[in-house]
């Protein structure tokens, strides 16, 4: 979280050395909604939630979900092969 001194909190993942890494293909888009996630992407990038990386060894896609009643977009990165590697929790929350 941008602002927020390393020393007070970091978190890192569990990723084990042996996994093998996943760099997610390109997704392709729509004409018509590339710009709306250009807008969107601009807005995290400008906020500092997310960046950009040059040299990625784990590289995920954003996806479009649904759209806001606003009719702006939703939008998620894809992290499921990250996940998929990262060790399960021993903790799992109960059945509610």
């Amino acid at each position: 979280m941008p602002g927020l001194d390393p020393n007070v909190a970091v978190h890192k993942l569990g990723i084990p050395n042996e996994a093998r890494w996943v760099k997610q293909a390109s997704r392709r888009f729509r004409p018509e909604l590339t710009i709306q996630i250009e807008v969107e992407i601009d807005k995290l990038i400008a906020a500092g939630f997310i960046r950009e990386v040059h040299y990625p060894t784990w590289l995920s896609n954003i996806v479009q979900v649904l759209k806001k009643k606003t009719g702006a977009l939703r939008i998620c990165v894809d992290y499921r092969d990250v996940n998929d590697v990262c060790p399960k929790d021993e903790f799992p929350l109960p059945i509610t």
